[in-house]
């Protein structure tokens, strides 16, 4: 068997065992758009607000819908599965084989990289279809924008991977740090209508330089260099640390 960097019979069998995972399947693909539904359900979320710039509630959480699937997805599934792997000595077996561990964890990159991708198109397609929400005005810095943020969601995931001895302790870290990243990407309170201080904090961490550049390009405008600079910097940081810290056993 081949050892490519991406060795597609080993992809096709992750993603049979992902398909075989309702739980992930849920949570990365559907509930961003579901969540994405619920919201703009409620009548004043379709509300312009002159606070946001003429905006509804429903158009500034479109883009956190799109990332709130590769956060999932990134933090809690690929860090569990991976570290199940190594626990199980799966990874180590792997080893003495011709397809080397590394090619098991590029498979699951890009899975779960077309797997946040989906969900990022899936919200995309509920905001424009139920709720007239306006697609990017600026397309390729959106795509640029969301690719960066899928590198980093899986360099961040590879991190926990790396820190993570067993599966609980994957799931641990990730619920810890998948709040305050969920808080970022503006879940709970969007970026435009945070103190500008609390934003520009939060401009500087992968998922609040995500939104803001996801946003930029949604109204139009080139992303800013200043947050796809953050998204570059903190992939090559946690892929740097991932990289140090990783034990296949």
């Amino acid at each position: 068997m081949s050892s490519a960097l991406v060795n597609p019979a080993v992809l096709r069998t992750e993603i049979r065992l992902f398909r075989r995972e309702p739980g992930a399947i849920f949570w990365i693909l559907l509930f961003p758009s579901l969540l994405l539904a619920i919201l703009g359900s409620v009548p004043s979320f379709r509300e312009h607000d002159s606070g946001l710039g003429g905006l509804r509630l429903v158009d500034v959480y479109v883009p956190v819908a799109v990332l709130l699937g590769m956060i999932l997805g990134g933090l809690q599934a690929m860090p569990q599965v991976l570290t199940g792997y190594r626990e199980r000595g799966i990874l180590r077996r792997m080893s003495a084989t011709p397809v080397r561990p590394f090619v098991l964890l590029s498979a699951h990159m890009v899975l779960f990289a077309g797997a946040a991708l989906v969900s990022a198109l899936l919200a995309l397609s509920v905001g424009r279809l139920a709720f007239g929400v306006r697609l990017p005005e600026q397309p390729f810095g959106y795509a640029l924008a969301l690719l960066l943020a899928v590198c980093a969601a899986l360099a961040l995931g590879s991190v926990v991977s790396a820190l993570s001895r067993t599966t609980k302790i994957a799931g641990a870290i990730g619920g810890v740090v998948v709040f305050p990243m969920m808080f970022c990407a503006g879940l709970w309170v969007p970026v435009q209508s945070m103190p500008h201080v609390l934003a520009r904090i939060v401009g500087y961490t992968p998922f609040g330089a995500a939104a803001q550049a996801l946003n930029q390009a949604a109204a139009g405008h080139w992303p800013g260099w200043t947050h796809l600079g953050v998204l570059v910097a903190w992939t090559v940081l946690l892929t740097a640390g991932a990289a140090r810290w990783f034990r296949w056993e």
